[in-house]
Formats: C-alpha cells, structure tokens, sequence
C-alpha cells in the first residue's frame, strides 16, 4: 500500500475546512439570523444554536477563525496521514 504524503494530506485537509468555513460565512451573509439558525440547528440534528450564534462578526474575527481552521484542519490530517503510514509500516 502506498504512503500517505503528511503535508499534502494536511493542507488537502486544512483547505476543505476553510471552505466549509466560506461556506457557513456564505449562508450567514446570506440568508440572516433565522434562515441561519435553521440551517444550523437542521445540520446539528435539532441542537438549538439560536442563544449562542452571533451575527455581527468583526472582519478580524473572520480572518483568525479561518487561519485557525486551516491550522487544524491541517494537523489533524497530518495526523491521520501520519498515524495510517505508521500502521501500514507495522501490518505489512
């Protein structure tokens, strides 16, 4: 079996994060405070958000929360690249 390249498959996943992040950006911008608690409450199986979600983001908020999820978006696919190379290593 072939080998998982660590900071490929880190970045591959920090990246996905941060499009999801985009994305829960898009729907917040888009759609308001009710259409965004629905959507959230929907997606978290009936947990309701609605006391919790703050719609007035200042635009350095954004930007840390998006370095932040690609950092660990990125090292928890560097760690799972990781940890299956180290178990193809030990069963082969």
């Amino acid at each position: 079996m072939a080998q998982i390249h660590i900071k490929r498959f880190g970045f591959a996943c920090g990246a996905t994060g941060v499009l999801l992040y985009l994305g829960c950006i898009l729907v917040m911008a888009t759609v308001g405070r009710e259409g965004t608690v629905l959507f959230l409450n929907s997606l978290l199986h009936g947990i309701d958000v609605s006391s919790i979600l703050r719609m007035n983001m200042s635009i350095t908020e954004v930007l840390i929360g998006v370095v932040q999820t690609f950092i660990l978006g990125w090292l928890t696919g560097a760690c799972v690249a990781a940890f299956y190379n180290i178990s193809i290593r030990k069963s082969g």
